[in-house]
């Protein structure tokens, strides 16, 4: 049990956690900070918060844990703006989708506070943004991926570990620079594919008339193209490196069924959407 949970950035994920501590019974107060203050107010009205802050160091004033949860181009402004409240004895984590520049960032800026800072991921989200998509099961059964530093606590380390398990979560363990390769390929790309999908679509004549005829299909491949623009600008900038590689792979696999089309090569193709569609069929999302 928390006395007092101190969020910066009341958005779905900020505001889902705040949502998923009270139902857990973990947090006696809450107290949220946004840039916007019509975010605060929704927060307030919704039950999310208790207590509106009007900055972000003063929600982390008397709490005795706190999430970052801003985008993560925002995260070292974050960082200055509270680091004279940080103690040693706060829990601090965030929620951002890529981890070395966080972790960079929060040892830099903190000094020797930075011992307080856990970064999490949680594999949770929506295409939907804002406090009003923020719910209490957003994280039931979801898998978080957490990635201590060299300089993270052991005790806040374990903190955090038993925070998210008691949210209902699986939690992993790995190095900020694993966890950013990783998700480069199983997150961060397919966003950036799908965004690009989409301009190719809205180039071209008549895009309305080709959107009218879409199904189900299309709304699949394409929910994640409807993701927070700001949001994914930062997470593509942030690991910009490991989405280019895994972008070079896709581009060899595109190529290859290119020239398969171009040389009415029906059994390669047969063969490789074959070998794409077994996979993808013995493929079950993990807790």
């Amino acid at each position: 049990m928390f006395d007092q949970l101190g969020v910066i950035g009341c958005g779905l994920m900020g505001g889902s956690f705040a949502l998923a501590m009270k139902r857990a019974g973990l947090v006696k107060r809450v107290v949220g900070y946004s840039k916007s203050p019509s975010t605060t107010q929704r927060a307030l009205q919704m039950g999310v918060i208790d207590v509106e802050a009007p900055s972000a160091l003063l929600a982390v004033s008397g709490a005795d844990i706190v999430i970052v949860a801003v985008p993560v181009g925002a995260m070292p402004a974050t960082f200055k703006a509270i680091r004279h409240l940080v103690s040693p004895r706060t829990l601090f984590i965030d929620v951002g989708s890529t981890k070395q520049d966080v972790a960079s960032a929060a040892t830099e800026i903190l000094g020797r506070n930075a011992g307080c800072f856990v970064p999490c991921h949680p594999i949770a989200g929506s295409e939907r943004s804002g406090v009003s998509a923020a719910r209490a099961d957003l994280f039931v059964g979801k898998r978080v991926i957490v990635t201590p530093t060299e300089q993270t606590d052991a005790k806040h380390l374990e903190r955090a570990l038993a925070l998210w398990r008691g949210l209902g979560c699986t939690v992993s363990t790995m190095t900020p620079k694993a966890h950013d390769e990783a998700y480069a390929a199983v997150s961060h790309l397919p966003h950036l594919i799908a965004f690009a999908y989409m301009k190719g679509l809205l180039g071209q004549e008549n895009p309305e008339g080709l959107l009218n005829l879409a199904g189900t299909g299309f709304a699949d491949f394409t929910r994640i193209a409807a993701s927070e623009p700001k949001v994914w600008r930062d997470v593509l900038l942030a690991n910009k490196a490991d989405v280019i590689e895994q972008a070079r792979h896709f581009q060899r696999a595109l190529h290859q069924l290119e020239v398969m089309l171009n040389t009415d090569d029906g059994a390669g193709l047969q063969k490789e959407i074959t070998e794409a569609s077994t996979a993808r069929g013995k493929w079950k999302p993990k807790a």
